[in-house]
């Protein structure tokens, strides 16, 4: 059998008057019922298409895959702006170790470089005492000829002052010879506090140079998320945007498919059995409320009990529609609900149909059907004074008012 979501494919007329609509709603149930496809003559019936059911599941459906993918995409964007918070701090300090590291190195090369210049003054005073002891030296030998010994028996009574100039001059001699001496200390103190400078220095660059690398990746680690971050949040744009032409369509959609809806059976009707509503759900059968849910008088019976659904009064042999789409858990005889359907949606939602005629039960167990798919035929089998659907809601393993929880769905049953 064809489900109502395949009529609903095409689901337009063009207004008529109320025996006109009649005839339609008739010819629509012989095709849900037959499963036959409306022929040359039916199509030209239809004056436009509207979507079908099965076009607003794909619009609804679109919905959702956006959402889902922008949910996805507001994760990414929380864990890059985290990211981005973390670069940034991580930024700020190699920024800082890196100032500290370049004012140690400055402040090295400085120092060094005063070093420096002290170890050239001692080395310019060192070898100014050098010449000064090599002039005196040079002067000696001059004045001193080839034979001292010579020169003082000759001198007579000048070999005194003689004697007096050469203790003067070799006093001078090694007081310049200790000024070059000290001179010489200086300069290599002076080189070794500059040499130790240097060390000092060179290791002080390297870990300039390290400080300063690491800044570099940092900065540039977090100038990649923050861009990362920037971009995703342009793509969530565009998929916003996105979305909201997509929720647009799914409104269009719906808003056709009810105006199809009306267009078969009636612009004041409200939908029929089989019908799909826009929550999902179907009207499981045609006819009025018989007997409604609560407590009662049982009329086959006549014992006082809850009667756990809603009766609807369809006629013998008519169809019955799955009221949502799920899994069909029981179909076969039981007890006084005679031949019984139980459908499954997987939420802990169900439905069941009672007293479906011998023969009636169109599906099996482990079927899955979808919402308005024609799953049985009015009966009077089980504890029944007559044809009609006895329709059950149950919602965690217990039956509920199939009236307030069908109307939540869009279906009016007590109509």
């Amino acid at each position: 059998m064809k489900s109502i979501s395949r009529v609903a494919d095409r689901v337009a007329l063009v207004p008529r008057s109320r025996a006109r609509r009649s005839l339609a709603v008739v010819a629509v149930l012989s095709v849900l019922v037959s499963g036959t496809i409306l022929g040359s003559t039916g199509s030209a019936a239809w004056a436009q298409d509207y979507p079908s059911w099965t076009d607003v599941q794909n619009a609804r459906n679109n919905v959702t895959a956006k959402k889902a993918e922008i949910a996805r995409l507001q994760a990414l964007l929380a864990a890059l702006e985290a990211a981005v918070t973390t670069t940034q701090a991580v930024a700020e300090q190699k920024g800082a170790e890196a100032q500290v590291a370049q004012q140690n190195y400055d402040e090295a090369a400085q120092k060094a470089a005063q070093l420096q210049s002290q170890a050239d003054a001692a080395q310019a005073k060192a070898t100014k005492s050098k010449q000064q002891a090599g002039q005196l030296a040079a002067k000696l030998a001059r004045s001193g000829g080839t034979d001292l010994s010579a020169t003082l028996f000759f001198s007579g009574s000048k070999a005194n002052d003689l004697l007096s100039q050469l203790g003067l001059a070799s006093m001078v001699k090694d007081q310049s010879a200790g000024l070059y001496e000290k001179a010489i200390q200086d300069q290599n103190s002076a080189q070794a506090l500059t040499d130790q400078a240097n060390v000092a220095k060179a290791a002080l660059k390297l870990l300039a140079d390290a400080a300063q690398k690491a800044l570099d990746e940092a900065a540039a680690a977090a100038e990649a998320a923050a861009t990362a971050f920037t971009e995703q949040q342009d793509n969530k744009a565009r998929l916003d945007a996105q979305l909201a032409t997509l929720v647009e369509n799914v409104d269009h959609t719906e808003a056709e498919y009810v105006a199809g809806i009306k267009a078969m059976w009636g612009a004041s009707a409200g939908l029929g059995a089989g019908q799909i509503s826009l929550s999902g759900w179907a009207r499981p059968a045609g006819g009025h409320i018989t007997s409604s849910y609560g407590n009662r008088l049982d009329p086959y019976t006549h014992n006082y009990a809850l009667h756990s659904g809603t009766d609807l009064g369809a006629s013998c042999g008519s169809p019955i529609f799955a009221a949502h789409t799920g899994t069909v858990s029981y179909a076969g005889p039981y007890g006084g609900y005679g031949n019984y359907i139980r459908i499954d949606n997987g939420d802990g939602t169900g439905t069941g149909y009672g007293h479906i005629v011998n023969g009636g039960i169109l599906v099996r167990v482990g079927q899955g059907v979808g919402v308005g798919q024609n799953i049985a035929k009015v009966g009077s089998t089980g504890w029944s004074t007559g044809c009609h659907l006895h329709f059950e809601v149950y919602r965690g393993g217990t039956t509920t008012d199939p009236v307030p929880f069908m109307r939540g769905q869009g279906i009016e049953l007590a109509n």
